[in-house]
């Protein structure tokens, strides 16, 4: 697929397998409910959403060249996302998600990306040294960056030169993984989109309230961050000040995949040129649709 790019997304494109039960579950328990098996990752879920929202998103990842990965670029190309630069390697195999979720919330999960890691840098290759750009021609548009990436890679990418001029937002792939952004604070690099107990993690500290939270994460050297809370408060600080709204209230079918929907929509809302406010409040209302069902995967 070729066309016009208006984001590139940047990390884990896998296959997620979830079980869900209606019940509140605890460790050991076995209970009724369903398996399903979608596209996902955290690059993947952003891309989704943002063509929902009228982007074009292209990806860089890998797939294995295998049946995983010929049908997970197959459902790419269904839902218009460009994959002209997917790294599709012979030696390694698609990576894959799995989670248990129940009425109180996710039971567990999995996250095999080993393959991504094992790529490296060589997914980078069309924008640090070829046709999306390169250290003399940085590229100048939006990246969505996904934590699944290893620590090294993304300290180099926090100050690597071909993406200089980028407009990144960068996600943590999970609270386990939010230290892989300490780079980009300490450089003053991007956008971080967390949740409470990542920016906890990055700051050394338990945070109650989300504003704290991202004016602690500015006052550490990050250039913006957003950060959540599920249902309460939701905050937007950079240096000059903080803003804030609540989500919706709305019942909970779902988690997997709500961090991403709101990253992607508020990206989207500000790129169609969207006040801050607003583009934090469209944010959390894609977000609670999503968790609450309205939304499709």
């Amino acid at each position: 697929m070729t066309g016009q790019t208006d984001i590139l997304c940047i990390g884990s494109v896998l296959w997620d397998v979830i079980g869900r039960s209606p019940q509140v579950m605890r460790a050991g328990n076995d209970v009724p409910g369903r398996i399903t098996r979608i596209p996902g990752g955290v690059a993947m879920n952003i891309a989704m959403t943002l063509v929902r929202f009228d982007m074009q998103p292209s990806l860089l990842t890998v797939v294995g060249q295998d049946s995983a990965g010929r049908t997970l670029l197959e459902e790419c190309a269904r839902m218009g996302l460009n994959t002209d630069h997917v790294l599709q390697d012979a030696d390694l195999p698609t990576d894959q998600y799995m989670a248990i979720e129940g009425a109180n919330g996710l039971i567990a999960a999995i996250a095999d990306a080993h393959s991504l890691e094992a790529a490296g840098a060589r997914i980078l290759t069309p924008l640090t040294d070829g046709p999306l750009g390169h250290v003399d021609a940085p590229y100048s548009g939006i990246i969505a960056l996904d934590g699944n990436l290893t620590l090294g890679l993304l300290t180099e990418i926090s100050g690597h030169p071909a993406f200089a001029k980028a407009d990144l937002r960068i996600a943590p792939a999970s609270p386990g993984k939010a230290e892989r952004l300490l780079p980009f604070v300490q450089q003053g690099r991007g956008t971080l989109y967390v949740n409470l107990e990542e920016a906890g993690y990055l700051c050394d500290r338990v945070f109650t309230d989300a504003s704290d939270a991202a004016v602690a994460l500015v006052t550490a050297g990050s250039h913006r961050a957003l950060v959540t809370d599920g249902p309460r408060s939701c905050a937007d600080a950079t240096q000059s000040g903080v803003i804030s709204a609540t989500p919706p209230c709305v019942s909970a079918k779902r988690i997997t995949g709500a961090g991403d929907t709101f990253m992607a929509a508020h990206i989207a809302a500000e790129f169609h040129g969207e006040t801050r406010q607003n583009s934090l409040t469209k944010a959390l209302q894609s977000a609670a649709a999503y968790v609450s069902g309205e939304q499709p995967e």
